[in-house]
């Protein structure tokens, strides 16, 4: 675990060309390069692409005969960056409350700026047919269908010419974040693999904004690919020990992981909502077992999580009465865009890890 402290300026590669800061473009072809702090890029708009996905309500259920989706995806595409200069990416996926304006598609703005492309995932926009209340949303859109959009994002990002396939990275916040952590499992990953036709394309790096630590694996085999989990200690939806367990599985599982608790930090640090103040119901009495086969178990009940009313069950069952705080801290989020820049240039191959 790394409690926070000053991180050194991040090495640059040798030869890079002059960097976008403060409207300036990078040179095409340039590597990216992550400036400190993050550029100021003002409302820069992305485009809805085409994605094609599919809304499998558990891991069980993934593949061809899942209900067929059409993703609500933008993207941001890299600045500098073409066919014969590709650009690594970033997948970005909400939190339970949806897409929030000053989180994913800032940062995608941010990251498209600095050479880096990245597509904002809305789970929730492409299945309203589904739910439309905030209870129904986490009833009946699950993290398994966050998952299908974002591998399905990873083959559309694939094959965009300016994009290098092999250096995309998926980062979630809260519900997303769940969904970051378990994408990098290997049998979760092989399934989609072959739904998506990804071939041996994986996500290079997954990174998880305090993603509540309630689900674990039978089989902990990971693809291989750098975790970076990152929450506030004053997050009292974030279990530190099961999140410490968790990590402990993903490395036992073969992936490099890296913890980093900001102190005195709340839930949504980088979101709009001023605070601290309370809100939502806490998670910490879940307990969902992923089997071998995939089936999702409730730990507390014994049954499997097969539809929406098992579903429903297992949340009664176990969401508290008592909320969390939650509340903006621009400083928390300086260093947080360090922490990140740090963790994907190593993962993008533009620094040494560190």
């Amino acid at each position: 675990m790394v409690q926070h402290g000053r991180f050194p300026a991040l090495r640059r590669t040798a030869g890079l060309a002059a960097v976008l800061w403060l409207g300036l473009l990078p040179a095409a072809g340039a590597e990216p390069v992550f400036t400190d702090p993050w550029p100021a890029v003002g409302d820069a708009a992305g485009r809805i692409v085409p994605v094609q996905s599919r809304s499998p309500f558990a891991p069980t259920d993934i593949g061809p005969d899942a209900p067929a989706t059409q993703a609500r995806v933008t993207y941001y595409p890299p600045a500098g960056a073409d066919a014969a200069h590709k650009a690594p990416a970033v997948v970005l996926l909400h939190g339970a409350a949806g897409v929030d304006e000053h989180r994913e598609p800032t940062y995608a703005r941010q990251l498209a700026a600095m050479g880096v492309g990245a597509a904002v995932v809305d789970v929730f926009g492409a299945r309203r047919d589904l739910a439309t209340s905030f209870t129904d949303r986490v009833i009946q859109i699950t993290e398994t269908m966050a998952l299908a959009d974002a591998y399905a994002t990873l083959a559309w990002l694939k094959a965009r010419p300016e994009i290098d396939g092999g250096r995309v990275a998926v980062w979630g916040f809260s519900y997303g974040a769940m969904a970051s952590v378990v994408a990098a499992n290997a049998a979760i990953a092989d399934r989609f693999a072959a739904l998506y036709r990804l071939g041996d394309t994986r996500f290079a790096a997954h990174v998880a904004f305090y993603g509540p630590c309630i689900i674990d694996f039978e089989e902990p085999r990971t693809t291989g690919a750098p975790v970076l989990m990152a929450w506030g200690d004053r997050d009292a939806i974030m279990d530190a020990g099961r999140c410490q367990a968790t990590a402990a599985a993903l490395r036992h599982g073969g992936s490099r992981v890296q913890t980093i608790v900001y102190p005195g930090a709340v839930h949504q640090w980088d979101g709009s909502r001023p605070g601290p103040r309370p809100i939502g119901r806490l998670l910490n009495d879940c307990d969902f077992q992923v089997e071998r086969d995939l089936t999702v178990r409730d730990g507390n009940l014994g049954i499997a999580m097969s539809g929406s009313f098992t579903r429903k069950l297992i949340l009664a069952n176990c969401v508290g009465s008592d909320g969390y705080l939650i509340g903006r801290d621009d400083a928390v989020r300086a260093r947080s865009d360090r922490d990140v820049a740090a963790f994907l240039s190593a993962a993008f191959g533009l620094t040494e890890p560190s």
